[in-house]
């Protein structure tokens, strides 16, 4: 039962066609009185099927997945689908728009704030109503994410663990029919405020991604983007199987950042100069990269090591870095159960 709430739904989300309106959510600023943030939503329907929910703009830096679902809108002829399609392209919408991770407005990341509160901050507001109304009424869960303006990661699918095993496997599963080159295990160190989480308690299969990154638009992860939610659609029996591109992918592909060894932290303020390309095989205690000190070239730069044998997954954007930045991330292969 979803808590009480100020939010208004301006679609109706059990209408046969293609809908586009708003999510509103009171909001007073010191400009505006009587204001409103407005969330774009979309709701394609026709006759029966699962429903898929698919998101973007968690962070607003990230962009691969606002544009990829901003055509889907456009383009998508409800009469080539069989059940519904709940499209929030920019569902962070004031971080969307002030192009950063964080909300503009109070400061939170909507991706540590799940499920939310309906009485909170504009960012928990947001979490709310999606905890509350929308995933109650979902099958499955897509969140398109990339790795912003501070990351540049290696286009992949991302499977969130589920203490079920059927949960699991059906998650593996989606995420293998999106068909990215790589896939990738990420649980964010346990972390249960996140969408895709918190989308697993709800019990829907669930799909992640992180799409490149470095602040752009990376035109190779728009391309396996746009043609992974189309596969992912059709895995999950809402779109022709005529549109989406046969994904052969084993369960042996799967990697895994390995807790806490998998992220190379710095460990003092400068320019991060990385020893490694993104790709490149490593082992632990191998040299990660140097932060240099360049307001005083007489100090030699500190040395990053990685903590875990694998694949550089990860890497920070910006050269500047302040101590605790991440630096580099290292996923390793999968070992643990799919089952």
């Amino acid at each position: 039962m979803a808590r009480p709430s100020t939010a208004h739904l301006g679609v109706d989300l059990d209408k046969a066609g293609k809908q586009v309106g708003f999510i509103s959510i009171p909001h007073s600023p010191h400009e505006d009185a009587w204001g409103a943030v407005r969330i774009p939503i979309c709701v394609i329907r026709n006759g029966s099927g699962p429903t898929v929910i698919l998101q973007g703009g968690n962070h607003g830096d990230e962009y691969e997945g606002p544009i990829v679902l901003g055509e889907l809108i456009r383009d998508l002829d409800p009469a080539t689908i069989s059940g519904r399609l709940v499209i929030l392209p920019a569902i962070n919408l004031p971080a969307v728009l002030a192009g950063r991770r964080t909300s503009p407005v109070d400061g939170l990341n909507l991706n540590r704030t799940f499920p939310g509160d309906p009485a909170g901050t504009i960012t928990q507001q947001i979490s709310a109503f999606v905890s509350d109304v929308i995933f109650p009424i979902g099958d499955m869960f897509v969140d398109l994410h990339s790795g912003g303006s501070s990351l540049n990661i290696l286009p992949s699918a991302i499977i969130e663990p589920a203490p079920d095993p059927a949960h699991r496997r059906r998650n593996v599963e989606a995420v293998l029919a999106f068909g990215a080159p790589l896939t990738v295990v990420i649980d964010n160190l346990g972390e249960p405020r996140t969408s895709t989480a918190c989308a697993v308690r709800a019990g829907l299969t669930t799909v992640g991604t992180e799409m490149a990154g470095a602040g752009t638009v990376s035109l190779d992860a728009l391309k396996i983007c746009r043609q992974g939610v189309r596969n992912v659609l059709a895995h999950a029996g809402v779109l022709l199987p005529a549109a989406a591109a046969p994904a052969a992918r084993e369960p042996e592909a799967i990697l895994k950042i390995p807790g806490q060894a998998g992220f190379v932290f710095a460990t003092a303020d400068g320019v991060f100069e990385p020893c490694h390309p993104l790709g490149t095989m490593v082992r632990s205690g191998q040299e990660a990269g140097r932060i240099h000190h360049l307001a005083d070239p007489s100090r030699p730069p500190e040395t990053l090591r990685y903590g875990a044998d694998g694949m550089v997954y990860g890497h920070r954007q910006p050269g500047r870095v302040v101590l605790g930045n991440c630096c580099a991330v290292v996923a390793s292969p999968y070992e643990g159960s799919l089952d």
